[in-house]
């Protein structure tokens, strides 16, 4: 007779001791766009990523999110923030591999794309990647001000990741940070009533309350303030020259939804020491510089979202056994996981081409497709997450299975920089104000006629809806859907794997696909297209 109560079998193998970079859209278009010089370094950045030992620094500085102190034990101002030792472990590596400057220290040919590979391997936990981003972000904005460009670029270049409150040039590296909005305001930055006063030895001294400052710990910050000229884009170092802290007061940290490790909090300037950055009144011109990194940075996010979804989800269904055979021998499930793959490689192949873009100087394409690229990718991964959790079943909705973790980050690049409707109207307004943007997107696109009449007939479709200007607005988020549907097509059929690119067309430009994921039609070859997202463990 049998006295054990307990005995564990079916179970999952923990997906460690991978090679996250084993990608084959992230390979394919790394090669293609320029940067297969990086192949080498980014498998072993994705090596890493896929330790157990990345894996559980990655969880610890979620688990332990960042601790305000606003004092110390004598009532003394310092206003600083406490991370746990994951988190400046986890920064330390994304510094020291590039992923927060490196394109613009090193700008070979491919610089951007590699980089973005990079980042988009190094998974391991988004919080610490906010950081990162901006730091990225920073650099051309600041170049519009040589004399300070001078002075910061090379720290904030720097693969040193050196944490503390110090004067800033005297540190051997630096992360930078972005403070725009105000609790009155939001998106609309022009209604920002943060002021900034000129004084007699060129600085400015800023006076007001910002709403959402992610990473107050960074060394300095790009924020706008109204000065005498206009909104205007100013430089605010944590720490001043001679070593005594700006006032700038962390009013409190933002208990949000995910990002959990990373910080984010109000903060109001005291008469905050400032240095003006581009000129007065053209402080909006002077920071989309950096937002228009920052987007970049949100779909990579969002694509590197998606594949770490699904690749969970294959791994899950392919060691799972019910009903006498593997969850993804079952063919509702092989609908579910092929359409997730193929949600997953249209994300991972937009992105590359957008960094092509990047490096490339591409500017009237990358103005249109890169807000039509982060509307587009940033609203589809909290139900591509959403789904990958459902492959787990109920294990999914544990968090020890780290799903319940990617869910609650998944909605966070589509509200970053503004929500959906300031990344559809912002493509309304580049087509209306930048004509060339639209003659080059529809150039990338059409490349590809004649390759697929599904494709054809969806450009036709789209470039029909763009008729009726009366209702454009109205309509932004349907049209700018199937600009990115057209654009994402365009690619895979000519780059993308005939799997892949088949089941995209059939489903999301020629009409046979539900509402949920898991509905693509019969016909199509689901084993090719869930093979190239299952992983390789061992």
């Amino acid at each position: 007779m049998r006295d054990m109560t307990h005995e564990v079998f079916n179970q999952v193998p923990p997906l460690v001791d991978h090679d996250l970079a084993d990608d084959p859209a992230l390979l394919d278009g790394l090669r293609r766009e320029g940067a297969g010089w990086a192949a080498e370094e980014l498998h072993a950045l994705g090596r890493l990523a896929g330790t157990a030992e990345a894996q559980e620094h990655g969880r610890l500085a979620n688990e332990h999110p960042p601790v305000l102190h606003t004092h110390d034990r004598y009532g003394h101002r310092v206003d600083e923030v406490e991370f746990h030792p994951s988190w400046h472990h986890l920064m330390r590596t994304a510094v020291e591999h590039g992923l927060h400057a490196r394109p613009w220290s090193d700008p070979r040919p491919g610089a951007h794309v590699a980089r973005a590979a990079k980042f988009y391997t190094w998974r391991v936990d988004a919080g610490h990647g906010c950081p990162v981003s901006m730091t990225y972000a920073a650099i051309p904005a600041l170049r519009l001000q040589p004399d300070l460009a001078a002075q910061y670029e090379p720290l904030l270049t720097s693969e040193e990741y050196d944490f503390g409150l110090r004067a800033p040039l005297g540190k051997r590296g630096l992360i930078a940070g972005m403070s725009m909005t105000e609790k009155q305001g939001g998106s609309d930055v022009r209604a920002n009533t943060t002021t900034a006063a000129p004084q007699a030895d060129g600085t400015y001294r800023l006076v007001g309350h910002k709403w959402f400052t992610s990473a107050p710990m960074s060394d300095v910050f790009l924020t706008l303030a109204q000065a005498p000229g206009g909104l205007t884009c100013f430089l605010v170092p944590r720490v001043l020259p001679d070593g005594t802290l700006n006032p700038l007061r962390l009013m409190r940290l933002k208990d949000k939804l995910g990002n959990k490790s990373n910080a984010s909090s109000e903060v109001e300037y005291h008469q905050a020491h400032a240095w003006r950055v581009g000129d007065e009144g053209r402080g909006v011109r002077t920071i989309i510089e950096m937002v228009n990194m920052t987007r970049l940075d949100c779909l990579i996010g969002a694509a590197a979202g998606m594949r770490q979804g699904v690749t969970a989800a294959a791994h899950h269904a392919a060691h799972r056994v019910t009903f006498g055979k593997a969850v993804a021998e079952h063919p509702l499930m092989q609908n579910v996981l092929a359409d997730l793959a193929v949600e997953s490689e249209a994300a991972t192949t937009l992105m590359l081409r957008l960094a092509g873009a990047v490096d490339r100087g591409e500017t009237g394409f990358k103005r249109l497709s890169l807000a039509v690229g982060k509307y587009w990718v940033t609203k589809r991964w909290p139900s591509h997450a959403a789904e990958s959790l459902e492959c787990l079943g109920g294990n999914g909705y544990v968090e020890d299975s780290g799903m319940p973790r990617l869910f609650r980050e998944s909605p966070l690049n589509s509200v970053w920089e503004g929500s959906g409707n300031v990344a559809a109207l912002d493509v309304l307004r580049a087509m209306l104000k930048e004509p060339d943007s639209v003659t080059a997107f529809f150039e990338e696109v059409e490349s590809a006629s004649g390759a697929d009449p599904r494709l054809d007939a969806a450009v036709r479709r789209v470039k029909d809806s763009l008729t009726d200007t009366a209702t454009l607005e109205l309509r932004a988020r349907r049209v700018v859907e199937r600009l990115a549907l057209v654009l994402q097509g365009s690619l895979l059929v000519r780059h993308g794997h005939p799997a892949v690119a088949d089941a995209f067309c059939a489903s999301r430009l020629g009409g046979d696909w539900g509402a949920a994921f898991g509905t693509l039609p019969p016909g199509l070859d689901l084993a090719t297209v869930i093979e190239r997202a299952t992983p390789k463990i061992g």
